[in-house]
């Protein structure tokens, strides 16, 4: 493997945390668009409880942060869990916006060459193995996300609603994102 000079990785670090800068600006985008009536609708083909709910899925998006953050950054204050049966849309949004600003202290922390940076793992959960704070960990967090905006938007069609190109483009408007966000576009 080629060997990354000094300025690169500082760059390619910067980027990687501009690029998690907007992932939670990806969701509020879809939580901003989303219709109220299809908030806790089942799931098509699904009878009781088997299946997430668009605020099932935001819950669940909000309780993993704070499990990563629980195990990888114990320093950092969480803010409470979700009931994904309870909360509502504009809960959602407030619980995303802390976990998002914590997660990504913790990926600043995790990516910096500082010998005294406090995150230098990534436990996902108790049961599954520990990795190395650094890329790995940014791909998984990012990955996960990723994974679930598709079903959220993919369960909002299947309930008939329509998403605006606003929300549906917005989230691939990554030079708008990072505008909104203060940022610079990545190198």
């Amino acid at each position: 493997m080629p060997k990354v000079s000094k300025p690169d990785r500082i760059q390619l670090r910067d980027d990687l945390l501009k690029i998690y800068a907007i992932n939670d600006a990806m969701n509020q985008l879809l939580l901003a668009y989303l219709d109220r009536r299809v908030w806790r609708a089942q799931p098509h083909g699904v009878s009781g409880r088997g299946g997430r709910t668009l605020a099932a899925i935001f819950a669940h998006l909000h309780n993993v942060r704070l499990n990563w953050l629980r195990n990888s950054a114990p320093h950092l204050k969480r803010p409470a869990s979700l009931d994904g049966h309870r909360c509502t849309m504009k809960q959602a949004a407030a619980a995303h916006k802390k976990s998002g600003r914590l997660c990504l202290q913790m990926l600043m922390d995790a990516l910096s060459d500082d010998r005294k940076r406090r995150v230098k793992k990534f436990t996902r959960d108790a049961w599954m193995p520990t990795w190395p704070a650094g890329a790995a960990m940014w791909a998984y967090m990012f990955s996960h996300e990723a994974h679930h905006r598709g079903q959220i938007l993919m369960l909002a069609h299947q309930f008939g609603c329509r998403l605006p190109a606003e929300a549906t483009g917005g989230i691939w408007w990554w030079d708008k994102l990072w505008k909104q966000q203060g940022l610079k576009r990545p190198r």
